[in-house]
């Protein structure tokens, strides 16, 4: 029992541990993909410690289950593991686990579905807008003009992503900004950053009372515009890429006194006009090759007593 709770413990630990210790971090805003990286290890973190308990605790509750995890195991290996000793607990420790391995899958299958019904509505909507030409392929443009009085720009992905622009929008857009916009878009398609947010979202969703998913799904929504923006003022310059969203958003009420709630956008624009020295290269790959590692950490749990028996 003591690698299965031992691993439960591990888990535990680090979804309480996590957030706090992100939060108190300075680096994450200034480096947005070590930061996306980060999280998505400590995530697999968790999720694995849980998944290699369940297996454990489940391989000491019934024989059917033992004999497939250590069939090709010597039987010192499965000594070392003192399954026989787990008692009734593991059982019950393992159903639990298994039930939240079937309702984290249920709550990703959940959100894909309503990701793909939300973007089959939009692209619905966009050709009663925007309706093709003779000749013309659904999805054959990657840029759609809208007419519309609100100045607006978003990314529609897809088998065929399109950036779709509202008149409004080009008539503020001076110079470059349209460029900009553009560029910070493809940065949210080429790093796949919907399935990110997919998974956080279905995370905290199916568990909301477990602060590392919680905290993972909004540090997500954050970090992703911190890391397309980045893209955008790469190729573009900060100055270009921070006039283009003051201008697609200063008619939303989020520059004024009282910004809407939870608004970002002041925050992003600050960090563009007034940017901060990127962390050293080597502080960069440390950082990366940390949390790399915290997946490893329950694995080590898991195989150490076998290794040691084999040793």
């Amino acid at each position: 029992m003591l690698v299965s709770l031992a691993l439960l413990l591990l888990g535990a630990l680090a979804a309480v541990v996590a957030p706090g210790l992100m939060a108190r971090a300075r680096w994450p805003e200034r480096e947005p993909v070590v930061a996306l990286w980060v999280w998505q290890c400590v995530v697999a973190g968790v999720l694995l410690s849980f998944g290699l308990s369940m297996t454990f605790s489940a391989a000491a509750a019934w024989q059917a289950v033992r004999g497939h995890v250590f069939a090709p195991a010597p039987h010192a290996v499965v000594e070392a593991y003192a399954l026989g000793a787990y008692g009734p607990w593991s059982a019950v420790i393992a159903v639990l686990l298994a039930l939240g391995g079937v309702w984290t899958a249920a709550m990703l299958v959940r959100e894909i579905h309503r990701a793909r019904t939300r973007r089959r509505q939009r692209r619905t909507e966009l050709l009663v807008r925007a309706p093709l030409m003779p000749g013309e392929e659904a999805g054959g443009g990657r840029l759609v003009v809208l007419e519309g009085e609100r100045p607006d720009a978003w990314w529609l992905p897809g088998a065929a992503p399109q950036l779709v622009v509202t008149t409004a929008a080009l008539g503020r857009l001076k110079g470059r900004q349209l460029d900009a916009v553009l560029a910070h878009e493809q940065g949210h398609a080429q790093a796949r950053h919907d399935w990110l947010l997919h998974c956080s979202d279905a995370l905290a969703t199916g568990f909301p009372q477990v602060p590392v998913f919680a905290a993972f799904r909004d540090e997500m929504h954050q970090l992703v515009e911190l890391a397309a923006d980045d893209v955008a003022s790469r190729r573009f310059g900060r100055l270009t890429i921070a006039l283009a969203l003051v201008e697609l958003n200063e008619d939303r009420g989020v520059f004024g006194p009282a910004p809407a709630s939870g608004a970002q956008m002041p925050f992003r624009v600050n960090r563009l006009l007034t940017p901060v020295e990127r962390l050293t290269a080597g502080r960069r790959l440390r950082l990366t090759a940390a949390a790399a590692l915290v997946p490893v950490v329950p694995l080590l749990v898991a195989f150490v007593p076998g290794l040691s028996a084999l040793g």
